[in-house]
């Protein structure tokens, strides 16, 4: 079946289960979800329940998809993603992007938890995506390109808009914390990097490294959407401190920033509109 048949399918059953036209779309990484617990006149619809869209089995994504209004805007949330680690293809892993887009959405804010590879960064930091690495030798956007969707090379010279963000800092500082920027790596998992691999990570110029958010925003600048990446920084990564990495030590201190995450979410599209 083709893609954009897929993409009508996905799209009329949403909107035959939701009276809101998201404006911005929300994904949201591991143990960042509860943001989706904000949004007001919600409707849930599980990831089985859409047409072509693929189920996350990773700790802390709860597969579903969530529509309604948040501080003023329409929104559709991920509640979990997929990753290129679980075996999916990287049409499956950004199919929701060009859903969303399909959908009316014009904003895409991608989240993730990551780890920081800026030995002056510390978990628990919040970072906002500046630019990316795309460090597994393979591309959302390879095959046959549909015009219709998209042009056959896209510019990412502006992947993460600057606009939003400026209205990002801007939030956190009325908010009263500040946040890190830097440079988001892509690995492909689902084993952690090495000692070895982080230090190479470093010497390309990543501050932080992990294992979604790159082909989604590939695939928002082939639609036009603009990007705002936030990294919740979890951990440290391998090398830099003499401990074991683990995926519960992620979502632990994701929880333990949960709060401030959500505030700056909430402040960037209650000034969105004028971003």
């Amino acid at each position: 079946m083709e893609l954009i048949q897929k993409i009508e399918e996905a799209r009329a059953f949403i909107t035959g289960k939701a009276d809101h036209r998201p404006a911005t779309g929300l994904i949201l990484g591991s143990g960042l979800g509860s943001l989706a617990d904000e949004i007001e006149d919600a409707v849930h619809i599980p990831y089985s329940e859409i047409p072509h869209f693929a189920k996350s089995g990773a700790v802390g994504h709860a597969n579903e998809l969530v529509i309604g209004r948040l501080n003023g805007r329409s929104v559709a949330a991920m509640k979990g993603r997929f990753h290129y680690y679980e075996g999916f293809t990287l049409e499956e892993v950004t199919f929701p992007v060009r859903v969303m887009k399909a959908l009316g959405v014009s904003d895409l804010i991608i989240t993730n938890a990551c780890g920081s590879v800026n030995e002056g960064f510390k978990p628990g930091d919040l970072m906002l995506i500046t630019d990316h690495l795309n460090l597994t030798g393979t591309n959302p956007l390879i095959g046959p390109n549909i015009d219709e969707l998209g042009t056959r090379f896209p510019d990412l010279t502006r992947a993460y808009d600057k606009k939003l963000r400026s209205l990002a800092l801007r939030t956190a500082d009325q908010l009263g914390f500040g946040l890190r920027e830097g440079v988001y790596a892509w690995w492909s998992g689902p084993a952690y990097e090495t000692p070895a691999e982080i230090r190479m990570i470093r010497t390309l110029g990543a501050d932080a490294v992990g294992m979604s958010t790159v082909p989604e925003s590939i695939v928002a600048a082939h639609a036009g959407l603009r990007v705002l990446g936030i990294s919740c920084l979890t951990n440290m990564a391998a090398g830099i401190l003499d401990q074991p990495l683990s995926h519960d030590e992620v979502i632990e201190v994701a929880a333990n920033v949960r709060g401030k995450f959500v505030d700056l979410v909430k402040g960037v599209l209650e000034g969105m509109e004028e971003a």
